[in-house]
């Protein structure tokens, strides 16, 4: 089986066409599985018939953790659906919070325990185990708590910085350093109702 290991694209592969918007397709290359011989390995398919199935390579995707096991970064991506549920978003773009943070805590042992004792933690309250009422009662009773505040700050730059969401999202990357979005897709939001002119005058070009 080959399968996709998934990584935020560089800074230069992130943007869009400049001409319509179109995101490109992620650089996701294909490697053997036994290639991947971290201490967890964190794995799944992308539905087919989704946007990002006809984006990348392979429906197949893998993430390598070189700190936490599988379990525990299993763990992280059901408390990140917790924190910032997206319907639309695969478990692919979730792992890439169990991969970051794995860096994080391959790069400081401080933080690895930190990660270890929270983890163990909602292991110990049932978390996997319990719905999701119960499973959001479990991370707020978590809230101020330096495990909580790491894993809900890393979501915010990698749930959202990245070629996979800004698909699904249908965001067309940046345009300030092309003089911003008063010409390029300032009106052209597709997912909510078009507000009405007096709403939404058209921009001032002075």
């Amino acid at each position: 089986m080959r399968t996709i290991p998934i990584t935020p694209a560089p800074a230069a592969a992130r943007s869009c066409s400049d001409e319509n918007g179109a995101v490109p397709r992620p650089d996701l290359p294909l490697v053997r599985r036994e290639f991947l011989k971290g201490s967890g390995i964190l794995m799944g398919t992308i539905v087919a018939g989704s946007v990002l199935a006809a984006l990348a390579p392979s429906t197949v995707w893998a993430v390598e953790l070189k700190t936490l096991s599988q379990a525990q970064g299993a763990t992280l991506m059901s408390m990140a659906r917790v924190l910032y549920p997206h319907k639309k978003l695969p478990d692919a773009v979730y792992a890439l919070l169990a991969k970051d943070l794995d860096a994080k805590a391959a790069a400081d042992p401080a933080t690895a325990a930190m990660l270890a004792q929270g983890i163990t933690a909602l292991d110990e309250a049932g978390f996997a185990q319990a719905g999701a009422d119960r499973r959001l009662a479990i991370v707020k009773s978590m809230q101020g708590q330096p495990f909580f505040n790491a894993v809900r700050g890393q979501c915010v730059t990698s749930l959202y910085d990245n070629d996979m969401a800004f698909a699904v999202f249908g965001y067309p990357g940046s345009s300030w350093e092309k003089g911003g979005y008063i010409t390029r897709g300032f009106q052209d939001l597709k997912w909510l109702p078009a507000p009405s002119a007096e709403q939404s005058p058209a921009p001032f070009m002075g």
